[in-house]
């Protein structure tokens, strides 16, 4: 099976996985791969946090045109996946140069499954197409002339949970929102602040983990459950599995300065049934003047305006206060930040133990780990804490790599029959690159089976290296270089003969 993901989530995922009980479990760019029987593929949608969809596949060949692709999916037996009165949909994935066209690869496919069934039941015997709610979807994905053809057990987006009611101005994905908790290592043993918390996404899915409840309790339907070997008493039995539900000893605290956020944070809190868990308030950040009164100190994950669809009228000083608060009220803890812009991630005025580049929607984003020591930073050294943590770091992997005669072996595996590889085939990975995609059960209750334009500036953060230079007027047009230098003399040393260089043409001391 495949899970799909976001780029930097692919290890978190796979320790998902592996906790779960799966095997042979590989990271690759946006995906894991791994094997599990039946109840792997439900408790996959059921409790992976940082999964988008999990995908099944069941044929795999070559093909160098359209028409032998028509061909090979017309020789598979669609009897297996499809019946008369299943309607099905197909979603296309393609990055090659054979097939640039995804929609023209989607009606190919199409058409070859409505002729098979054409062919052998009766030119009037076909399944219906339907683009949305389909029975069946059916994921075709294409790296040069390998087609791997999969069903998608999920159906929508896992990231849509089916808690979320109302929702405020840019909300944060919900699986990007998970990945980023785990991915700091909290796990409920210490408390968690979002002082900026929106419409309360990462204060619902932090109550999720530390409470140890599965994000997929909240759906309506996955895509599996109309299969044809759906197993309704193994599903009812993983879906109603509470055994990883656990007692959470702290409080998670959210705030924003918006009262209509809070309104809406608030809604969906309660439609997750998580509410005993946090402490929601209308407070503006400026009104933090001390932590949370608990035994230790948490963890501070937020997610603060980038300046495109969600603005400040003073950014610089919206960043510049969240380093001040940082230093001043929370000693002690861990600072998570997801940023957009480099010119306000230095406003905030502090190192940053561990820089993670991300996507938040269309925009490249950074996620910035700050350490907040207590005292001053000789005494922190002292006592054996180092700001450049490898504790902070993600495990290293390598994407899985498949070499053309495991590809192979693969599909004949399957009794299929595969042409030579071209040398695009040699060089690309087994699965290329994908796509990121983009409802309620009453809580306690077990399921019953009976039936605004973006922000057009082009100085764009982390494009090129240049960007990150210690020099301000490494970047081409830098304004805020600009304003660095502007208004300040040089200081020049005197030459050997003790006479100093005349000064610039046109300047003003002051």
């Amino acid at each position: 099976m495949v899970a799909k993901t976001f780029q930097g989530l692919e290890d978190v995922l796979a320790e998902e996985l592996r906790q779960l009980g799966a095997v042979n479990v590989e990271p690759g760019r946006r995906m894991v791969s791994f094997e599990g029987d039946l109840a792997m593929l439900y408790k996959a949608n059921m409790c992976c946090r940082t999964a988008l969809r999990i995908l099944k596949p069941i044929y795999k060949f070559t093909a160098s045109d359209p028409d032998a692709l028509y061909e090979m999916i017309k020789e598979f037996d669609w009897t297996g996946v499809l019946s008369l009165d299943k309607t099905f949909c197909i979603d296309t994935v393609s990055n090659s140069e054979e097939f640039t066209h995804s929609r023209y690869v989607t009606y190919r496919v199409k058409d070859a499954i409505v002729d098979f069934f054409r062919d052998r039941m009766g030119p009037d015997c076909r399944p219906k197409v339907r683009v949305t709610d389909a029975d069946v979807m059916i994921n075709v994905h294409i790296a040069g002339e390998r087609v791997t053809v999969s069903l998608d057990s999920s159906g929508e987006s896992l990231h849509k949970r089916g808690y979320r009611v109302a929702q405020t101005e840019a909300p944060i994905n919900e699986v990007l929102a998970a990945g980023i908790i785990l991915k700091s290592g909290w796990r409920g043993d210490c408390p968690l602040v979002d002082p900026m918390c929106g419409s309360g996404t990462f204060l619902i899915e932090a109550a999720l983990i530390a409470a140890g409840i599965n994000p997929g309790v909240y759906r309506r339907k996955f895509a599996f459950e109309s299969w044809r070997d759906f197993d309704a008493e193994l599903f009812d039995s993983i879906y109603n599995d509470d055994s990883s539900e656990r007692t959470f000893a702290h409080k998670i605290y959210g705030a924003d300065i918006s009262p209509k956020a809070v309104a809406i944070a608030t809604e969906n809190i309660k439609s997750a049934g998580v509410s005993r868990y946090i402490d929601l308030q209308v407070r503006p950040l400026q009104q933090w003047t001390e932590a949370p009164e608990e035994d230790t100190p948490g963890v501070i994950i937020t997610n603060p305006p980038y300046g495109e669809r969600i603005s400040s009228e003073d950014m610089d000083g919206l960043y510049s206060m969240i380093g001040s608060k940082l230093k001043h009220v929370f000693g002690g803890y861990h600072a998570w930040i997801i940023g957009y812009r480099e010119e306000y991630f230095r406003k905030i005025g502090l190192a940053p133990s561990f820089k993670m580049p991300i996507f938040n929607g269309a925009l490249e984003c950074e996620l910035r780990e700050y350490i907040m020591f207590a005292g001053d930073y000789r005494s922190f050294r002292r006592e054996g804490g180092s700001i450049r943590t490898e504790a902070a770091r993600p495990e290293k992997y390598s994407p899985r790599r498949t070499s053309d005669r495991e590809w192979r072996e693969d599909a004949r595996r399957q009794g299929l029959s595969v042409g030579k590889p071209n040398r695009k085939d040699r060089e690309s990975g087994r699965f290329g690159k994908g796509r990121d995609f983009g409802g309620n059960r009453e809580f306690g209750k077990k399921r019953d089976f009976g039936g605004k334009d973006r922000d057009r500036d082009s100085r764009k953060p982390f494009e090129s290296k240049s960007q990150e230079s210690e020099n301000p007027l490494a970047t081409r047009r830098n304004e805020n270089a600009l304003k660095m230098v502007i208004g300040r003399e040089p200081s020049l040393p005197k030459s050997s003969d003790g006479t100093l260089m005349r000064p610039r043409r046109g300047w003003k001391k002051k």
